[in-house]
């Protein structure tokens, strides 16, 4: 059974990388981009969720690489959360908040959906096989 490599090959993380340049657009503008501390939270909160997957990966056991997805996880409830207080304050506009919003949940499913296949993993220290990189690419 093949194996994924690297961690920039889980669609995971890949749309990790894409929410948090979403972010990055739409809080470089307006009054978000004005209001810093707001700003620089949910800039580190979305780029939490990719760094957590990267770095629990790259720790080599499928224990540490379920903790870090734990935490990414919660990263796409603060992004979430955040989206809120930036809505509430008329700093972002609702399609937009909706749109990063929609993209934090799936990134969720994704990450639980994977955080499924290691614990479920036969085998201790198994490293995620083809079968289990294509269940976190799909919607659950």
């Amino acid at each position: 059974m093949a194996t994924v490599e690297r961690f920039e090959d889980l669609v995971a993380w890949q749309a990790a990388r894409e929410l948090t340049n979403a972010v990055y657009r739409c809080s470089s503008q307006g009054l978000l981009a004005k209001d810093y501390p707001l700003r620089d939270q949910l800039r580190r909160s979305a780029i939490s969720i990719m760094a957590n997957i990267a770095e629990g990966f790259e720790r080599g056991g499928d224990e540490e690489f379920l903790q870090f997805l734990g935490i990414a996880k919660g990263s796409c409830g603060e992004v979430r959360s955040l989206l809120v207080i930036a809505t509430d304050q008329g700093y972002i506009t609702d399609p937009d908040a909706e749109s990063i919003d929609k993209s934090c949940q799936k990134i969720g499913r994704m990450i639980a959906g994977l955080m499924r296949y290691l614990d479920e993993s036969p085998r201790p220290g198994r490293r995620l096989g083809t079968a289990g990189a294509r269940r976190i690419g799909k919607e659950r």
